[in-house]
């Protein structure tokens, strides 16, 4: 009983609660629905009276209406809000074109004042609402161009209309209500424009004008028309002008217009009078004073990050070419601000391919994003950029160097030759040349005297820094940078010269003092010297002998036997002081500098002599102490053999290698000892199959094998043996036979050039089956020759002996250079036509070279399709 109760109680109280929550639900059912009904309603209404907002101002705006132009400003201002009240891009793009015409047909009344928009802000009442009016419109025009396209017809018209109407408001000129008494209110009406301004500049302006610029410049084809360019670009340059140049202005000026890819090209060919308008506020010598200052330059490069960086270079540098009067006043802001430019793109430049970098163009692997859209206009970015070592601006820049006579115009014939600038007469040089070498560098010898804390000199390396920085930041462009570089031919001689003035005792000595100085001033000296080398090199790689020995462009040939005495010590003294063990970064790419100049210069010198007996060798190195380094694997006597091994007489490098050899055999077990014999391979050869069979025992033999010792026995071809009892006397004979066989011009695996008959490999030795294998056996040989001293004589061309020694995969590699040794007179012909002073079409050449190849004539073209194209 007493369960029962419980039980109907908790039943009692179950059901009393669901009827509450019930009732509760219903109610949130009812508030539900009168806030859902309320809701409805209210849409209804705000789309009833949307609806019949659009219908008044579509009546307002009937087409082809002849008082349509007649309405009152008054009227244009309330429609206006009526269509600002409830405007909504996509629905209302075309309301909004028609009022736009409106305002703009209303300004263009003629002794009409209530028909003048702008009169509305005359009025007491309506003047900050027309302010706020027009402030919304053209804001909302803003919107507009930043997503119309200007290569449609249809976006490019309203384009055109939305840019006059901000032409027309944000400058009062063409305001015909300040012509006559009106005239009084134009302080004031300025003011109002520049309220305006103002307000759009505060809201992104610039961005929208970078976009519409970019959409229409950026492309294989501009598409903005004269007038459209030139609106944007005026409207651009009113906030600056009216702010009087502020800085706060002027920078996102830069970041956001002068950015635009290759704007000042498409200003020069669309509408040239908008430089003038630039030139004649000197905008450019206002853009170097903000740019040069540190700080702010690097915030625009952070702001544009490394792509749109080099559009503003660019833009800079036409600026430039077009002002040169400012750069010659300004020369040390825009080298500053130039550097700082590069030196920002260069932190993200890579040497390789990673998942972290982006292919450019210009730039190589790029560690920050890429804007592939600026791929179409980079051609017109890399021309603008192309400025800078161009010969106007590199005159301007090197204008205290180019200015300065060399001594060889100032001393008699007779004199005493006392700096490194005085030049020898030709015969007098050959004369001299070859004889000591201690003589000559006494006479041509750096002296000294400039104070590297001079301005002279500061400004001198500040130029050498932004060129260098370029050559390491613009990776893709740097052969265009070096031949503009080397295009005046007396930059590099004066610049040697300056080199030599450096310091007290001259230029060798205060070079080698900053190798162990880690300060800027020494940074800065060190990159002049890299700019001399990487230029030179780059000079001498494409001049041909005759430039070189006979007309003796840029460098005399005493300057070029001075510069490599200069470059062998220098770099004997990174090596032998151990700069070189360690080096990275600036080092290195110094050591690499200075390392290709010099060997540049020794392989024209093997070539064909202009320095002195013994010029190359290094006096105080003496081969014991460098045996005794080699000995106790010193890092710093290896680099000696690895790079300059010439600075070691021949003789002693012979008996390095025999010493080398020595001691390898020693420690393959290969030099046979009172305990151990070593490892003997006997092969067995027909002397009338000579080459045959010792192709076949040999090839197969392992590299320690082919290093030991091998007897030959030589059989009849019936097999009977030949007497006589190998001790290396029968191996060599073997192997100078097999030698001689080899190299036999009848059996096409080489041929020997014309007049000095030098053996190459014969482009024709496909004809054997295995003619790599046997290519491959013929180094063994060789090889082998040279491993137990055997003397061969094989005189290889010069040009494949540069191949086997893997010069070809330099740079500065030049293969007319090494022409003569496998054709000299195609040679001479074709340095005939770079001397050629008549028509070069009028000899009916094309780019192709036949060759006669077994009897018959084989066309190989030098580019696609080149025995089409004519030499011009």
């Amino acid at each position: 009983m007493f369960t029962l109760s419980q039980t109907s109680r908790a039943w009692f109280i179950d059901r009393a609660r669901q009827a509450r929550e019930e009732r509760l639900v219903q109610k949130e059912r009812e508030r539900a629905a009168v806030v859902i009904q309320a809701h409805v309603r209210s849409f209804l209404c705000r789309s009833r009276l949307q609806r019949d907002i659009r219908r008044e101002i579509d009546d307002f705006f009937k087409a082809h209406d002849p008082e349509s132009t007649k309405r009152s400003a008054l009227c244009i201002f309330k429609i206006a809000r009526k269509l600002l009240f409830l405007f909504r891009i996509k629905e209302d793009n075309e309301r909004f074109e028609k009022l736009c015409r409106s305002i703009l047909s209303s300004m263009d009344a003629e002794n009409e004042p209530k028909v003048w928009y702008v009169s509305l802000a005359c009025s007491k009442d309506l003047t900050l609402l027309w302010i706020k009016q027009i402030k919304n419109i053209l804001w909302y025009c803003c919107d507009f161009l930043k997503q119309l396209k200007p290569e449609i017809l249809q976006d490019s018209r309203l384009i055109t209309l939305y840019l006059t109407m901000l032409v027309t408001f944000t400058d009062t000129s063409t305001w015909k209500i300040l012509r006559g008494k009106g005239e009084s209110l134009r302080p004031a009406m300025n003011h109002v424009c520049a309220n305006i301004m103002g307000h759009l500049n505060q809201h992104g302006f610039y961005s929208v004008l970078q976009i519409l610029l970019t959409r229409g410049l950026a492309r294989p084809r501009p598409c903005l028309s004269k007038g459209t360019l030139t609106a944007a670009f005026s409207l651009a340059l009113r906030p600056v002008i009216a702010a009087q140049f502020s800085d706060n202005l002027i920078r996102p000026f830069l970041i956001h217009i002068m950015s635009v890819p290759a704007l000042v090209t498409h200003l020069s060919t669309v509408t040239p009078e908008r430089l003038t308008v630039l030139e004649s506020h000197d905008m450019l010598r206002k853009f170097i004073i903000f740019l040069r200052d540190e700080d702010r330059c690097r915030d625009v490069c952070e702001s544009l990050e490394g792509c749109h960086t080099l559009c503003l270079m660019g833009n800079l540098l036409h600026l430039g070419s077009l002002s040169p009067r400012v750069l010659e006043e300004e020369t040390d802001g825009f080298v500053s601000l130039l550097t700082q430019m590069l030196c920002y793109c260069q932190k993200y430049v890579s040497q390789k391919k990673s998942n972290l970098t982006h292919w450019h163009p210009v730039l190589g692997w790029f560690s920050q994003s890429v804007d592939y859209g600026l791929n179409e206009s980079m051609h017109l970015i890399t021309k603008q950029l192309q400025f800078l070592w161009g010969v106007p601006l590199i005159r301007i820049f090197f204008y205290d160097i180019l200015s300065k006579k060399l001594l060889e115009s100032q001393e008699p014939a007779h004199a005493q030759p006392a700096s490194p600038q005085n030049v020898l007469p030709v015969k007098s040089l050959l004369k001299r040349a070859f004889q000591k070498s201690a003589s000559v560098r006494n006479i041509l010898r750096p002296v000294g005297g400039k104070r590297v804390d001079s301005a002279e000199v500061q400004k001198v390396c500040n130029i050498c820094v932004l060129y260098q920085t370029a050559l390491t930041t613009l990776t893709q462009i740097r052969l265009q940078i070096l031949t503009g570089l080397t295009y005046l031919d007396d930059l590099l001689p004066k610049l040697w010269a300056f080199i030599c003035e450096l310091g007290p005792h001259g230029g060798l000595k205060l070079f080698l003092e900053c190798l162990n100085n880690d300060t800027e001033e020494s940074k800065q000296l060190l990159a002049m010297l890299m700019l001399f080398c990487d230029c030179s090199r780059h000079l001498i790689t494409i001049l041909d002998d005759i430039e070189v020995y006979e007309e003796q462009i840029s460098f005399k040939l005493e300057e070029l036997v001075t510069i490599s005495s200069f470059l062998n010590c220098f770099v004997f003294k990174m090596i032998w002081d151990g700069i070189v063990e360690n080096a990275k970064g600036e080092t290195l790419e110094l050591f690499q500098s200075v390392h290709g100049w010099l060997m540049v210069l020794y392989e024209r010198d093997c070539r064909r002599r202009f320095t002195p007996e013994d010029h190359w060798l290094r006096k105080d190195l003496k081969p014991s102490v460098l045996f005794q380094e080699l000995d106790r694997d010193r890092k710093r006597a290896q680099l000696i053999l690895q790079y300059i091994p010439h600075v070691i007489p021949h003789k002693n490098r012979v008996l390095l290698f025999r010493t080398m050899v020595t001691k390898e055999k020693e420690k393959l077990g290969l030099v046979e000892t009172s305990s151990a014999s070593p490892h003997v391979t006997h092969i067995t050869i027909r002397r009338s199959r000579m080459l045959e069979d010792g192709y076949e025992q040999l090839r197969q033999l392992s590299q320690h094998a082919m290093k030991g010792v091998i007897r030959v026995k030589f059989v009849s071809d019936l097999g009977v043996d030949e007497a006589g009892i190998d001790q290396d006397g029968v191996f060599k004979e073997f192997l100078e036979e097999i030698i001689k066989r080899v190299f036999d011009p009848a059996l096409n695996l080489f041929k020997t050039t014309s007049g000095d008959e030098r053996l190459y490999p014969s482009p024709t030795s496909y004809i054997h089956e295995n003619y790599l294998q046997l290519f491959e056996f013929v180094g063994k040989m060789l090889g082998k020759a040279v491993y137990e001293g055997i003397v061969v004589d094989v005189p290889f061309a010069s040009f494949f002996l540069s191949q086997l020694l893997g010069h070809h995969h330099s740079v500065f590699y030049s293969s007319v250079d090494e022409l003569p040794s496998l054709d000299s007179e195609f040679y001479k012909n074709l340095t005939s036509i770079k001397r050629y002073d008549g028509d070069i079409a009028d000899l009916g050449l094309t780019l192709s070279y036949d060759e006669d190849v077994m009897g018959q004539l084989v066309c190989h073209e030098l580019i696609p399709g080149g025995k089409t194209i004519p030499v011009t």
